[in-house]
């Protein structure tokens, strides 16, 4: 037997019923004749008694006799099975596990803090029973695997001076990089009969060595994006007053004097600070 059987076992009310009667009845009898006979009737009723079961909900029973896989019941109530069958009890409820936060390295080499949240369930009985020694240490030990994998596949994040252009960043991409771990852990946890409803990355940041000064860099790029727009932004104006003033001849300005406009236009337009205007009270040359 190498896959999982459900055994269909005996109605337990019936089997409970006949404990009760021989059990009591043969005691009973034994007192009111003392005939020694009615102390095998109760011997009988406690062999019976070991061998009813109660199955609740998304649990089940896996039965053994002398080490030998008889099947698994999975059917929710009270039956009653072999005696001798050793009874192990596996829930089949959905189980979450927060992961604790590792210190992995990312594609790039940069040393990142993550942990993961997996929603997992045991699907196969037998392989969860006899094909590994502890499935639940196996699901823990198996997730920190897959989380580092995943870790070293992708970069925390794109950087412009770095010529990266991954579409797929732990940072941004949640979907994919949560997709890509499911289908990592299904992979491991299938030897186990583990089905993963889902799995998230649940906490994700650099590691606090370097922390301060990837903050910085973010921080630097993002400055260096916004100021490539706003040169962009203002070479865009400038051009456009240079135009206007031109088309309208609403004044007259040689290369000297236009290449001055440009530089004081482009000085107010990309400032941090808001210009101070001089007002110029003589002519054009003073």
């Amino acid at each position: 037997m190498t896959q999982e059987k459900e055994l269909k076992a005996s109605n337990g009310y019936i089997m409970l019923f006949v404990f009760l009667l021989l059990f009591f009845g043969s005691i009973i009898s034994f007192a009111m004749t003392t005939n020694p006979w009615f102390i095998a009737g109760t011997i009988v009723a406690l062999f019976i008694l070991p061998g009813l079961i109660l199955v609740n909900p998304n649990e089940s029973r896996v039965l053994l006799l002398f080490g030998d896989y008889k099947g698994t019941v999975k059917q929710n109530g009270l039956f009653w099975v072999n005696p001798f069958y050793t009874k192990k009890k596996i829930s089949l409820r959905a189980r979450n596990f927060d992961s604790e936060r590792l210190k992995v390295n990312d594609k790039l080499g940069n040393p990142v803090m993550i942990s993961t949240i997996l929603v997992w369930r045991v699907l196969d009985t037998y392989k969860a029973s006899f094909d590994v020694n502890d499935f639940e240490n196996f699901v823990v030990v198996q997730t920190d695997a897959a989380v580092r994998k995943l870790a070293s596949l992708y970069p925390y994040d794109n950087f412009a001076d770095e010529g990266l252009d991954e579409d797929i960043t732990l940072r941004s991409s949640v979907n994919e990089v949560s997709d890509a771990l499911e289908k990592e852990l299904e992979e491991r946890l299938e030897i186990a009969g583990i089905e993963v409803l889902e799995a998230r990355i649940g906490y994700l940041a650099y590691a606090n060595e370097i922390a301060s000064a990837m903050l910085k860099r973010q921080q630097a790029t993002a400055i260096v994006a916004a100021r490539h727009k706003i040169v962009q932004g203002a070479v865009g104006m400038v051009e456009m007053a240079l135009h206007e003033l031109s088309a309208k001849e609403l004044v007259d300005l040689d290369a000297e004097r236009r290449a001055a406009m440009v530089s004081n236009l482009m000085v107010v337009l990309c400032g941090d600070k808001d210009a101070t205007p001089v007002v110029n009270a003589g002519t054009l040359n003073h």
